[in-house]
């Protein structure tokens, strides 16, 4: 634990705690009122705890097997001080995150698998939640991790889409490649594997249509992209990253839900968390739909999208240190 703390950046941690303020402050104050005095973990508590949980966001499934675990627990250790709580919520909610856990880095560095060259990410998500922001802060930060980055202009159906993610590609300074609007999303997103290919790029981000009126019509041209993608490089995508906005709650679960039927995610994105008090959905979304968060949005700063560290997260909720 010590460990991590220490590779785990102090400035990381402070735009962290900063970028939850809200939630922290919401939610997670209710709780701290709710520990207040407390001496046994009774059915009035866990009642308590129950409301405070579903009214913030992190959903009844996900909130049960909170309340479960913490049953187990009191089941072996009744009588505990408001601290011995904290410390127990922190513990469960860490573990229940855990369990959908991928292989992202523990000290928030931006890695790339080693084997995967060029390393693939297609991202998904609806239109207004940050999607486009998303990319151009991945490119900046793998960027500044040392590896050659390229963007691929997919988007083809939103007019100013590629505008807006050509900007962030010249923000964040690497190449993007793009067609005109109305363009074959999968011919942008062929010509970028095979450029990427040619260029010796490390990591490509390719940008898809936001749109889920018609979720056939989605999982075609997902599915299309995907295909054509395989003829240049075979496993391609490596990573299906939905963005989701943190700040819509109830919202955020019905898209995770439709997109995970639509095409196979393998990530996810959870942004705009510094501007909500429902910060309890990552909690949820990644319990619910079995999918590791692997990036949270704490800010509009180019710098502001971090590699989620469950435990980090949890303890910043929790006002721990």
């Amino acid at each position: 634990m010590g460990f991590f703390k220490s590779i785990f950046s102090r400035e990381k941690k402070q735009t962290l705690d900063k970028g939850l303020e809200k939630t922290k402050e919401g939610v997670f104050g209710r709780l701290k009122r709710a520990f207040v005095g407390r001496k046994t973990i009774d059915d009035d508590f866990l009642d308590e705890l129950e409301e405070i949980f579903i009214t913030s966001d992190v959903g009844a499934e996900t909130t049960l097997r909170i309340i479960d675990r913490i049953q187990a627990r009191a089941a072996k250790d009744k009588y505990v001080s408001d601290g011995e709580l904290n410390d127990m919520l922190v513990e469960e909610i860490t573990a229940l995150l855990a369990e959908n856990d991928n292989d992202v880095s523990k000290d928030g560095r931006f890695v790339v698998p080693a084997g995967k060259k060029p390393y693939v990410i297609m991202v998904v998500g609806v239109n207004g939640v940050g999607k486009t922001t998303t990319i151009g802060k991945l490119a900046y930060q793998y960027k500044e991790a040392g590896y050659k980055v390229m963007i691929g202009a997919a988007d083809t159906f939103r007019a100013a889409a590629v505008e807006q993610i050509d900007e962030w590609g010249r923000r964040a300074g690497v190449p993007v490649i793009k067609q005109q609007l109305g363009s074959d999303a999968a011919a942008v997103a062929f010509d970028t594997l095979s450029s990427a290919v040619a260029n010796d790029i490390d990591v490509v981000i390719i940008d898809t249509a936001g749109r889920l009126h018609n979720k056939k019509g989605l999982m075609d041209e997902l599915t299309k992209i995907k295909r054509v993608m395989e003829k240049v490089v075979p496993d391609a995508p490596h990573e299906v990253l939905l963005v989701l906005d943190g700040s819509t709650g109830q919202n955020a679960f019905e898209q995770a839900r439709q997109f995970s039927a639509a095409t196979q995610v393998t990530d996810l994105a959870i942004t705009k968390l510094d501007g909500t008090a429902k910060g309890g959905v990552v909690i949820g979304i990644s319990d619910q739909f079995k999918i590791p968060v692997k990036y949270i949005g704490l800010g509009e700063g180019i710098t502001d999208l971090q590699v989620f560290n469950k435990r980090e997260f949890v303890e910043s909720l929790f006002g721990k240190r």
